[in-house]
């Protein structure tokens, strides 16, 4: 294949292009009516109330962490996230706890609830729908209603991804979700992410926290807020909080506005490729998919699971043939209890078993709606190949 291929890709048109130009010609580029646009078409997307659209998904997530999360509180999560979920945690002076995954990648609930069930301490739980496929939604619900806990969906993988009718970023099982549109995910605003609750109080504290902490009414100084005769000060404002600049750009709403009129097609297609994958890999003893194919998953991923103690080549070396037939191979993801930094948290020993096999075999390849059949076949043929070449 003359072409690289990457394991993941954006989806660009004329008709973006023409979206954007239109804003950049616009009065208003930034903290405009785009932004409150793009934020209604996420609730209508998604089945919430409330959106807070924010310059990425990790400033998503640091500002989701604020309005839940204090000092000192425990909170249950994944080790198998990029590192922005259990990051936010940290953000927020707040302490992760690891638990071990399904073998489908995501955080094992049942080991969740039977922490919940002795530790008290436990104030949070973030949860991630990874590679797109949801975690279990009644499991989450008999959370939500037994233990006094927040629960936070991570849905950076999981746009248009549903499990037992409960739509991803609905937030009907837990007190918010976040959205990532990295131009990898399922639409783009080339940076950007978004968080969704049904809360109107955490609603308003978001839309806070990310700008500088500033509010616009319910003042708390009135002296300053009012003139001797009532009348409020039209420029006046008041920082009640520590915030940050969090916004994102009228130009960039208006892409992921264009990129949502396309997000049925492209999830369509994910599937449909997922599908592909899964024929093609059937009754592989040495690499199989993460899952079988599942139709309620968005698949932002592909993940498969290669036994390379069944090969003799490495994982490294898998990546290093791939990469000289131009095929762009990934892991998602180290677990983060290996991080350096969390190693001198004292995260160091743990070995939770699953994460530790997982990470020993995951290996993600092509997955995104630009991929033709013609390039996904090269990729198959040549894990196929690759694989049948170096059986032990």
């Amino acid at each position: 294949m003359s072409s690289f291929i990457p394991y993941g890709k954006q989806w660009i048109e004329k008709d973006d292009i023409e979206r954007v130009i239109e804003i950049l010609n616009d009065d208003f580029i930034t903290t405009g009516p785009k932004i409150e646009e793009f934020e209604k078409r996420i609730c209508k997307e998604c089945g919430c109330k409330f959106a807070v659209a924010t310059s990425s998904g990790t400033a998503a997530l640091h500002i989701s962490s604020l309005s839940i999360l204090n000092k000192g509180d425990r909170v249950l999560t994944t080790p198998n996230s990029f590192l922005a979920t259990s990051n936010a945690i940290l953000y927020a002076q707040a302490t992760p706890i690891f638990v071990d995954i399904n073998k489908d990648g995501n955080i094992n609930l049942d080991e969740c609830i039977k922490i919940l069930e002795k530790e008290q301490s436990i104030k949070a739980i973030y949860v991630v729908h990874f590679s797109g496929n949801p975690v279990e939604q009644k499991k989450l619900e008999y959370i939500k209603e037994n233990f006094n806990v927040k629960i936070l969906e991570d849905c950076s993988h999981s746009l248009g991804a549903y499990e037992d009718r409960v739509k991803a970023g609905s937030c009907k099982n837990s007190d918010m979700s976040t959205l990532s549109f990295h131009p990898v995910k399922h639409i783009t605003t080339g940076e950007g992410g978004a968080v969704t609750t049904n809360d109107e109080r955490i609603y308003k504290k978001l839309l806070s926290l990310r700008n500088h902490g500033v509010v616009k009414d319910n003042f708390e100084n009135i002296k300053l807020a009012f003139d001797e005769k009532g009348n409020k000060n039209p420029w006046y404002y008041e920082m009640q909080q520590l915030g940050f600049n969090y916004r994102i750009t009228d130009f960039q709403c208006a892409l992921g506005i264009s990129q949502f009129d396309k997000l049925n097609g492209f999830l369509k297609k994910r599937r449909y490729l997922a599908d592909r994958y899964d024929k093609a890999l059937k009754d592989n003893d040495i690499i199989k998919p993460l899952y079988t194919y599942r139709k309620n998953s968005s698949y932002h991923l592909y993940v498969v699971m290669i036994d390379f103690s069944l090969l003799s080549i490495t994982k490294a070396e898998l990546f290093y043939m791939a990469k000289d037939n131009n095929i762009g191979f990934q892991v998602h993801y180290i677990p983060i209890y290996k991080q350096p930094y969390y190693v001198k948290l004292g995260y160091g020993g743990l070995n939770l078993e699953n994460t530790e096999t997982y990470y020993k075999q995951a290996v993600s390849i092509p997955m995104y709606p630009k991929l033709t059949e013609k390039e996904q076949d090269f990729v198959i043929n040549f894990l196929l190949d690759t694989i049948e070449r170096h059986k032990i």
